[in-house]
């Protein structure tokens, strides 16, 4: 099966190494959300960004409006100041999944060094993440998605 990781990156590049570390495990096509195409020629697709003010990045959201309606199996992933909120976080990215018939088959958050707004003053959150733990974590998260590919 042929596997697309779609990412937005943009502050610190947290996000960027958990796709990376991601698409080398599922052996998949690594693009941004500016780069992006076309999803016809894969079967698993994954999309990510930071979270900003609880949600993904408003253009990988966008994206998501652009897509044609498909039963594609997908999953979402993100890097956060507070992951621990994943499930309020990836709502509104999955939902929008949902509504065009795409099929959720994981989703995947760590720490990621924010220093957006006050937290800058006060030098940020997570300094050093996502680090190796974080990155080990996700390629595991992506290795559990191969069985569910079939």
């Amino acid at each position: 099966m042929k596997a697309l990781v779609i990412y937005m990156s943009v502050h610190h590049q947290n996000t960027k190494k958990v796709a990376e570390a991601i698409s080398k495990e599922l052996k998949a096509k690594l693009v941004t959300v500016n780069k992006f195409k076309t999803i016809k020629k894969y079967d698993l697709i994954g999309l990510g960004s930071g979270i900003y003010f609880g949600r993904h990045h408003p253009q990988l959201l966008e994206l998501i409006d652009k897509l044609p309606v498909s039963n594609k199996k997908t999953f979402t992933f993100s890097t956060a100041g507070l992951p621990q909120l994943r499930i309020i976080n990836h709502y509104s990215l999955r939902k929008k999944l949902k509504n065009k018939g795409f099929q959720l088959i994981g989703d995947f958050t760590c720490k990621g060094y924010d220093t957006y707004g006050w937290l800058k003053r006060i030098g940020g959150i997570h300094k050093g993440h996502p680090d190796n733990e974080d990155l080990r974590r996700a390629r595991v998260f992506a290795s559990h998605l191969t069985n569910k590919k079939q």
